[in-house]
């Protein structure tokens, strides 16, 4: 059975992947190890012995990209991490902004009888409690386009589909807002001198947003 570190580093990676797709379909290991908070030596080290093990291919000085073996590994964890967040939110009554924390541990400890277990509880959810995509039992990922709130159409009736910062602070300052996943809006104005896009909500609430917050909230008409 894959070490929990593995199964941290094998999903990183494939994050990564959808977060900056590259034509290549190379991660830099500077981006790996940014996103870990390890030093590029580590993640170095660590890559090459996932070489070793099949579950990636590494090009010195280019990055690192799945193997077959390794994107379904890497799948599978990022599953036990997205049902255990709906799970947590879901049934036991959780904050949206505190279970990622508490599901980087769960992930590793879940079996596959119990997780199937909790899909089937759950209905069977195809995003989690932020939007994300939960990958299916076979490994596959659903993936919507989306656009953010920084580039969407103005004055275009939309609905928020995912956060895409998981940040405890973060997931508050959108509740606070009322910009949870569901939730109807418009995007009236934006002002790069200023640095705000204008939302209004389906309840007729106005309220300005910076283009950084704006960019993680995903919407879609």
């Amino acid at each position: 059975m894959p070490s929990s570190t593995v199964e941290d580093y094998l999903k990183r990676i494939l994050l990564e992947e959808h977060a900056e797709p590259r034509a290549d379909g190379l991660v830099p290991t500077g981006r790996i190890a940014a996103a870990l908070g390890v030093a590029p030596g580590t993640v170095t080290a660590m890559v090459k012995a996932l070489a070793d093990g099949g579950l990636v291919a590494y090009e010195p000085y280019s990055g690192v990209r799945l193997t077959d073996a390794g994107r379904l590994l890497a799948s599978h964890v990022l599953r036990r991490h997205r049902l255990v967040e709906q799970f947590l939110v879901q049934v036991l009554g959780m904050d949206w902004s505190e279970v990622h924390r508490e599901a980087e541990s769960l992930e590793h400890a879940i079996s596959d009888r119990v997780l199937e277990r909790i899909d089937e509880m759950l209905g069977h959810p195809q995003v989690d409690p932020h939007g994300d995509p939960i990958p299916d039992a076979r490994g596959d990922i659903r993936q919507q386009p989306l656009e953010s709130l920084l580039d969407c159409p103005v004055d275009v009736a939309v609905q928020v589909s995912r956060v895409a910062d998981q940040a405890p602070e973060f997931l508050q300052l959108v509740e606070r807002r009322g910009l949870m996943p569901g939730q109807g809006l418009r995007v009236t104005a934006r002002d790069e001198a200023a640095d705000t896009v204008v939302v209004e909500l389906a309840s007729g609430r106005r309220f300005s947003l910076g283009q950084r917050t704006a960019s993680k909230i995903l919407v879609e008409e």
